[in-house]
């Protein structure tokens, strides 16, 4: 009988986390509009998500471990969702 285990590798939890407060500033949505059809599927938070992922991989899911990086992906979206509402209160056209 094989047995498994649902721990993650050892190398999975050595995995340096950038500091929750260099993602929440957001990419420049535009810049994903370029040379592409427009899509509902962009995510200038995306490096966020991912922070706030990989802390909780690398602290066995202990949400009150990622608390910052929850917050700086919540700051990220308000930001991006500002951004976006002025963009278009202004005219601008993505594309």
């Amino acid at each position: 009988m094989v047995s498994r285990t649902t721990e993650a590798p050892e190398s999975d939890r050595d995995v340096t986390l950038p500091e929750p407060q260099s993602n929440v500033q957001p990419e420049p949505y535009t810049k994903h509009f370029k040379n592409k059809q427009v899509s509902k599927f962009v995510e200038p938070c995306a490096d966020a998500s991912k922070a706030s992922m990989d802390c909780m991989n690398k602290h066995d899911y202990d949400r009150d471990k990622c608390l910052d990086y929850f917050q700086a992906y919540r700051d990220c979206k308000k930001a991006w969702m500002e951004q976006r509402k002025a963009d278009r209160r202004a005219g601008k056209v993505v594309a």
